[in-house]
């Protein structure tokens, strides 16, 4: 299962953490690890295997992680990671952005019914939006801007290739992007682990200092 091959992966970049702002970043791939397995719970209840109480709370906890955490995550950690006065403060322009979109979204998950259902080979998630261009741009704005504005090459390219994702898969299938999204931005976040291997390595056991 792609989740658990994922989470694999989010613990081996744990093991590569240099320092504390790191951690985000390195917790990114067991986040959306775990966001995957909730998905297989939402397959399964949409065939019949599992009671129709685990398919709603499966479904609702897969949204509050796509539409209520990362619009926030992903600027907190891409500031987290800035060391310039300027990245920082668009970064924060970021985060605004997400915060606005995770509280817009949020309630709309709190009033409004949404519902997950299988097309194929991906599950559609209708969830009933007003103003839904508004709430569109402030959610690529925190989870794609947040990343391309950084000033770390690896967070710029990362950003870059999940907004072409993104435009690609809503051309292709725009009711399914969202989770066909985020099993891509899942599968892309092995990338993490590539680029804390390269510039952290993992902490072992100290060579012995020589004396005298």
């Amino acid at each position: 299962m792609a989740g658990i091959v994922i989470g694999g992966v989010g613990i081996d970049a744990a093991r590569h953490v240099r320092d504390r702002a790191q951690w985000p970043l390195a917790a990114l791939p067991l986040l959306l690890a775990g966001h995957s397995l909730v998905e297989a719970f939402v397959w399964w209840g949409l065939r019949g295997d599992v009671s129709g109480r685990v398919l709603t709370v499966a479904t609702t906890v897969y949204l509050v992680i796509a539409f209520v955490v990362l619009p926030v995550y992903i600027p907190v950690m891409a500031l987290l990671l800035e060391r310039s006065a300027t990245h920082r403060a668009m970064e924060i322009v970021t985060l605004v952005a997400g915060v606005l979109c995770s509280v817009w979204l949020g309630v709309a998950l709190l009033t409004r019914p949404f519902v997950a259902r299988a097309d194929g080979h991906h599950i559609v998630y209708h969830v009933h939006l007003q103003a839904g261009p508004a709430v569109i741009i402030l959610y690529l704005v925190s989870t794609c801007g947040a990343l391309i504005i950084s000033g770390r090459r690896f967070l710029r390219w990362y950003g870059i290739v999940n907004l072409a994702a993104v435009a690609v898969l809503a051309w292709v299938a725009t009711d399914a992007v969202t989770s066909l999204w985020c099993v891509w931005a899942a599968i892309t976040c092995v990338s993490v682990a590539v680029y804390l291997r390269a510039t952290g390595p993992a902490a072992g056991p100290r060579a012995p200092v020589p004396v005298g």
